[in-house]
């Protein structure tokens, strides 16, 4: 049986306790970016762009959520990783497509927040297929 060598095998960057630091971070943005919506956008932006707004805030603040408190507990109860990488790459395209829309106004964006939601459902899916 032949053993890698260090130089053979390759780090692995985004470990559940990192991912699980990002998302922490991801929800304290949640936090403030809500509030910017709530203070800062009120007399600038339509009703509807304030709930799209709040629509994102609502998604990142639940993905980050779980994804984090998902993280502190991979390593012993064997969550797939593939899950908290799709809620991470889903936060950040639905959730900032979003915000992108709102600020900029690029209605274009809004083509891409549905990719977004489909990494929430695939890693919903890919946690609920762990449980077979």
């Amino acid at each position: 049986m032949t053993q890698k060598k260090p130089s053979e095998t390759k780090p692995m960057l985004l470990t559940p306790l990192r991912l699980g630091r990002i998302f922490f971070v991801l929800a304290a943005c949640g936090v403030g970016l809500g509030a910017f919506g709530a203070h800062a956008l009120k007399d600038i932006r339509t009703p509807n762009q304030l709930e799209i707004w709040k629509t994102a805030t609502l998604y990142l603040l639940v993905h980050a959520v779980a994804g984090g408190c998902l993280s502190l507990v991979a390593e012993h109860r064997q969550v797939p990783r593939s899950a908290l990488l799709l809620f991470f790459s889903g936060s950040v395209v639905f959730a900032g497509s979003l915000y992108a829309l709102v600020l900029t106004q690029i209605s274009l964006l809004g083509a891409v927040t549905p990719l977004g939601g489909l990494m929430f459902i695939s890693g919903w899916l890919t946690l609920a297929a762990r449980l077979r």
